[in-house]
């Protein structure tokens, strides 16, 4: 069941969809230079950002510059969970939901806890995206219904998915542990998506 599908406005509208892959393509990017690259006006994008940021999506800092005055802002992905306290907050509740979960269905697990924590943060991302995730812990792949807002950029549409690809790596780097992404899988059929992961302790031991 979804938590918060009603409140997750982030990726709700497609001018925000734009705005995120534009910060997340460049990093930094200011906000005259997002609305020469959406040709959106400059007050529309601040609100967009602004939601942006409340979602914990993305992060706003002083843009460097060498003269005088209040410096613009710049927008970045978050990479950093404690550089956005919205990004903080849910990492810091789906792992106690993850870990309540677990006391209440003991089993054997074979990933470590760094790593549960790493697919609660993860599950919980994308079940608010309305998503639909089921995560296979042992095969460390997790099977997603297509995005409800893929149709929003008519023509061009995979940056719908792009945009996904990008946030589901930033939450998994977001959360301390030896998972990474290997493959992000759109429309592996007609009505499923897919995440690969893998264990980089595997890797590292092979």
């Amino acid at each position: 069941m979804s938590r918060r599908i009603d409140e997750f406005r982030g990726l709700a509208q497609a001018s925000r969809i734009r705005l995120l892959d534009a910060i997340q393509s460049r990093p930094g990017i200011v906000l005259s230079e997002l609305a020469a690259h959406t040709g959106l006006h400059e007050n529309t994008i601040r609100d967009h950002v602004r939601v942006l940021e409340d979602e914990g999506l993305i992060v706003s800092r002083p843009a460097p510059r060498g003269t005088r005055g209040r410096p613009p802002a710049s927008f970045h992905p978050v990479t950093d969970a404690d550089a956005n306290p919205a990004a903080r907050s849910r990492i810091v509740a789906a792992r106690e939901r993850g870990d309540l979960l677990r006391r209440l269905t003991p089993c054997a697990r074979s990933l470590p806890d760094a790593a549960l924590h790493q697919l609660d943060a993860l599950y919980e991302h994308l079940d608010d995206a309305g998503l639909e995730p089921e995560i296979d812990e042992d095969a460390l792949t997790v099977r997603l219904h297509p995005c409800p807002f893929y149709e929003l950029l008519d023509g061009d549409a995979p940056r719908v998915c792009a945009v996904h690809e990008r946030l589901a790596n930033e939450i998994l780097h977001q959360v301390d542990g030896p998972l990474e992404m290997r493959a992000y899988t759109p429309f592996v059929t007609s009505d499923e998506c897919r995440i690969e992961l893998y264990d980089t302790r595997v890797a590292a031991a092979v």
